[in-house]
């Protein structure tokens, strides 16, 4: 058996602000912006790098905007990526490390908090397995 996550939904008020939000602040790349349906628009986005997407719009989900937290983003050098996303506008926390592992964290302007998360180094990935 194979599945994969390649696509989350992320609940917004303003499809146009945070289409903008995550295309011109965060670097994401605009994958397609269409209406499959009057009123049912589906904007997929995708972080710089990733095989998993976004997806925002309307007429697709109950769900509140702003209430999702905790989505988790992955990166290679976290102190380059926060320094990128400040040039760019973005209010991103500094780094904590939480025992080897660093995360940062935003929220995006519904108030969908996500995680940036610094890889973790082979060295300490290998100290941790049982």
């Amino acid at each position: 058996m194979e599945m994969r996550l390649e696509v989350v939904q992320v609940p917004v008020a303003d499809v146009d602000r945070s289409k903008s939000f995550y295309v011109e602040t965060l670097g994401f790349a605009l994958d397609h912006d269409v209406e499959h349906i009057p009123g049912m628009r589906v904007v997929q986005l995708t972080p710089p790098g990733s095989a998993a997407s976004i997806v925002i719009g309307t007429g697709m989900t109950s769900m509140r905007p702003g209430s999702l937290e905790g989505l988790q983003l992955v990166a290679p050098d976290l102190g380059t990526v926060r320094t990128q996303l400040l040039e760019r506008g973005a209010d991103i926390s500094e780094i904590q490390d939480m025992g080897g592992v660093q995360f940062a964290h935003f929220a995006d302007p519904d108030g969908n908090r996500w995680v940036i998360q610094g890889a973790t180094p082979p060295d300490l990935r290998a100290a941790h397995v049982d």
